[in-house]
């Protein structure tokens, strides 16, 4: 039986089980630099202390996907959240299952991330890697660090198919 997955819109309800939307939607920034810049405050919560971790940032250039797309493993990171924020004006697409031992296949959920925003999984979140819906960069904010902040779940046995 093949499980066929279609985005829907990204809100910061419907992705609250799973992380963060990052945007300054709704946000009253502070004026600074004299008035030339405005800053947005608490748009999300790094945790990546766990086992003496530290936060760094990294820059991810990605690869356009196609679709429909087979999607053949999820990933996790249990002792940290991991933020993707592009760097330019696009959407792109999140896949994502609930915290536990593995992922739930029947609780997958794709959402649509339009432009302008970005996405802070919560730590131990399941999430298939970037899903770019063009050649560009992500600045990455993670996790680094002792410790095994990287779970991978083989589904290449499984049907399931993001339609987009």
């Amino acid at each position: 039986m093949e499980k066929i997955i279609s985005p829907e819109p990204i809100n910061n309800l419907n992705f609250s089980e799973f992380g963060e939307v990052i945007t300054t939607k709704d946000i009253k920034p502070l004026d600074i630099n004299s008035g030339y810049a405005q800053r947005f405050d608490g748009i999300a919560n790094l945790d990546t202390k766990e086992q003496n971790g530290e936060t760094t940032i990294s820059i991810f250039s990605a690869l356009k996907r196609n679709f429909p797309m087979k999607i053949d493993m999820m990933e996790k990171h249990p002792l940290g959240s991991q933020a993707f924020i592009p760097m330019k004006e696009t959407t792109f697409l999140v896949l994502v299952a609930p915290k536990g031992e593995k992922p739930i296949i029947e609780k997958i959920k794709s959402f649509i991330v339009p432009p302008g925003t970005g996405v802070n999984y919560k730590a131990g979140t399941w999430h298939f890697p970037l899903i770019s819906t063009e050649d560009m960069n992500f600045l990455v904010v993670d996790r680094k660090g002792s410790g095994n902040n990287l779970v991978i779940e083989n589904l290449e046995e499984k049907k399931i198919v993001l339609k987009y």
